[in-house]
């Protein structure tokens, strides 16, 4: 047990819980995929072409390299509360997809990806609920005009001062896993704010949920497990709204881009959620102020043509 300020917090979860976890996730969806396909053959839906035809999509490479870019920023951002959408949009514009396309593509696999990890950290006790509550709701509604201003502006603009924020809050972090005791709020203060403007620049930005308000909740000095945790599952609500305001006003995107992403994602969610629920306070704030930093850094110098 990890005790902070007379409160105890489990460290000890079994592994055995994840792969069990696994386990059974893979064979409902292999027996609910199986139910689909033999309802779909029945009613005539599919032909056995069709069927090739999905098999040969599964073992395209553009979306297995991007099952892989779902796992592994899935597993980033489980752990640590943010990256996903970093990594992700970053990936496909370096690729020369629109900035705007990008954001689609991401908030539609996070609604799969979220609902899973926010699942995950439920089950390993990661999510406060009042506190989830209090960021879902102002987090969706800056998420949809977020998504609907990315469609008709430029958000560059805007780009270089949410990494100024993101830095800041980089090294506020980092000083506390270092020289300051880590000190429990009994309630985070201007929540709602905080989720707004979260969601505004996740949506707009194509990233910046977790790092804005992981960052700003675990500065402000609550707890790092059940700040991560509760972000994570808040986020669901934030990618529903910004996924719909996207493909609303823009139509679907690249299904191989999205399918890679989500599967990825949902396959690394639990895993994420066990290595947040064991992993050191102090390294917990460590890792994620560097990355914090290396991030906003690299945005910032790349909104202002120097990288």
């Amino acid at each position: 047990m990890f005790s902070v300020e007379g409160e105890s917090v489990p460290m000890t979860v079994p592994f055995a819980k994840v792969v069990r976890g696994y386990i059974v996730g893979i064979t409902c969806l292999t027996m609910l995929a199986m139910v689909v396909i033999l309802m779909a053959r029945s009613l005539g839906l599919f032909t056995q072409d069709d069927v090739t035809r999905a098999l040969s999509f599964l073992t395209h490479q553009e979306f297995l390299i991007f099952l892989c870019v779902g796992f592994c920023a899935q597993l980033v951002d489980g752990s640590l509360g943010m990256a996903y959408g970093v990594i992700s949009s970053t990936l496909l514009v370096s690729l020369g997809t629109p900035p705007v396309v990008a954001s689609a593509g991401v908030h539609i696999a996070e609604i799969f990806t979220t609902a899973a990890s926010g699942i995950s950290h439920w089950r390993f006790g990661n999510v406060d609920f009042k506190l989830l509550r209090m960021l879902a709701i102002p987090g969706a509604i800056g998420a949809a005009i977020g998504a609907y201003l990315l469609s008709a502006v430029d958000a560059s603009v805007m780009r270089p001062l949410v990494a100024a924020y993101m830095l800041v809050m980089g090294m506020i972090i980092l000083r506390k896993a270092f020289v300051m005791a880590l000190v429990l709020k009994k309630q985070a203060r201007h929540v709602g704010w905080i989720g707004l403007v979260g969601g505004f620049a996740d949506a707009s930005g194509g990233g910046g949920w977790g790092p804005i308000v992981t960052s700003t909740l675990i500065g402000s000095g609550n707890h790092p497990k059940t700040i991560i945790g509760t972000v994570n599952a808040s986020e669901f609500l934030v990618a529903l709204m910004a996924a719909g305001t996207f493909t609303f006003i823009l139509g679907s995107g690249n299904w191989a881009v999205v399918l890679g992403l989500i599967i990825g994602g949902v396959l690394a969610a639990p895993l994420g959620a066990f290595v947040c629920h064991r992993i050191n306070v102090r390294v917990a704030l460590g890792i994620v102020g560097v990355l914090v930093i290396f991030l906003s850094s690299r945005t910032l110098l790349k909104a202002l043509d120097i990288l």
